[in-house]
């Protein structure tokens, strides 16, 4: 696990993703997902890559059951690149990590 990871909570969201002053990717998960577990070790590797110009935020579904449907998550992984605390894109399901790249550049 990455400690460049940011793990916010209801309470610590807006500070760190809708407040943040440079783009967020928030990776919408369960532990007992295993496309989720599939894609933990690109979004290790993005949040060193991306460090400084993008945060990366994981937020567990089943311990913030709140934030998961106010973003409308319906199933997991999503997730959803935040800049500007608007969202950007929103990316559902397992995806290579050339796939994310794109999709985080195009935002930066």
């Amino acid at each position: 696990m990455s400690e460049k990871i940011i793990y916010p909570t209801i309470d610590t969201f807006e500070s760190e993703v809708i407040k943040s002053d440079i783009p967020v990717l928030v990776d919408f998960y369960a532990d007992w997902c295993g496309p989720c577990q599939s894609i933990a070790p690109i979004l290790n590797e993005l949040a060193e890559q991306y460090d400084g110009k993008l945060k990366i935020c994981k937020i567990n579904v089943d311990e913030n059951q709140k934030l998961a449907i106010s973003h409308q998550v319906m199933s997991i992984p999503t997730m959803l690149i935040f800049k500007g605390g608007e969202i950007k894109d929103r990316i559902v399901g397992a995806m290579p990590k050339p796939v994310l790249e794109g999709k985080i550049n195009a935002v930066l």
